[in-house]
């Protein structure tokens, strides 16, 4: 027999933020299924800060057909003085929710029954001491991501869930993981082991699956950390 075709075969997939450790993986990923992936960064692919009214306007130009939007995009805006609180603002809250409710809008204009995946982080589920900045913003678009969901349920059927990646050994966890800040984690047993950018890719195309029956969640990708 014939292998069974891919339910996103040929279904144009957005990952914004996706030219790293993670949007790698999951480009990869998806494309083995025949997927159409585009990928934005700000240095690379089809290039946009998400932070810009008129490049998300493009970015969405771009890709007429739009059924997946997935944004990795994030920075991790260390410490809690003003500049920091700002910048975590625009790149961990403001830029991935307009987006987001942008691209909704296209997908219901086009009665398309299409999926968005927003990455908050373990951070935001937990308490971590000094993460207030950072933390505050992840924690403020799963809200939002969940109002949106809220608003898109109707014919069009778009799903808005949330990935909230744990300790990942890609991207901005890197340096913490090098510097020994989790390894008392593994070390009490808390986790197994790491998270690879794997992990998080099978739980971002488990949100794109047409037939999903799942909109305005939090899935934690964390091995158990946050418990």
């Amino acid at each position: 027999m014939p292998p069974e075709k891919s339910t996103i075969e040929q279904r144009a997939i957005l990952l914004v933020g996706g030219a790293g450790g993670l949007g790698s993986a999951t480009a990869e990923l998806l494309a083995a299924e025949g997927a159409n992936v585009v990928v934005s960064s700000r240095s690379s692919g089809l290039r946009a800060d998400i932070t810009k009214a008129d490049d998300r306007k493009r970015l969405l130009d771009a890709v007429p057909k739009l059924y997946g939007l997935v944004v990795f995009a994030g920075a991790p805006a260390r410490g809690a003085d003003e500049d920091a609180m700002r910048l975590s603002h625009e790149v961990n809250y403001q830029g991935p929710i307009l987006l987001a409710r942008d691209a909704a809008q296209r997908m219901q204009a086009q009665a398309t029954a299409g999926a968005i995946v927003l990455f908050s982080s373990m951070q935001a589920v937990a308490l971590f001491p000094g993460s207030t900045a950072y933390a505050g913003d992840k924690a403020a678009l799963l809200h939002a991501a969940r109002i949106l969901a809220k608003e898109c349920r109707g014919p069009a059927n778009i799903r808005v869930n949330v990935i909230a990646p744990g300790v990942i050994e890609a991207g901005m966890a890197l340096a913490s993981i090098a510097s020994g800040k989790y390894g008392r984690y593994l070390a009490d047993g808390m986790i197994p082991r790491y998270g690879k950018a794997l992990d998080v890719a099978r739980a971002v195309r488990f949100l794109l699956e047409p037939d999903n029956y799942i909109t305005g969640q939090v899935l934690s990708v964390d091995g158990g950390i946050t418990l």
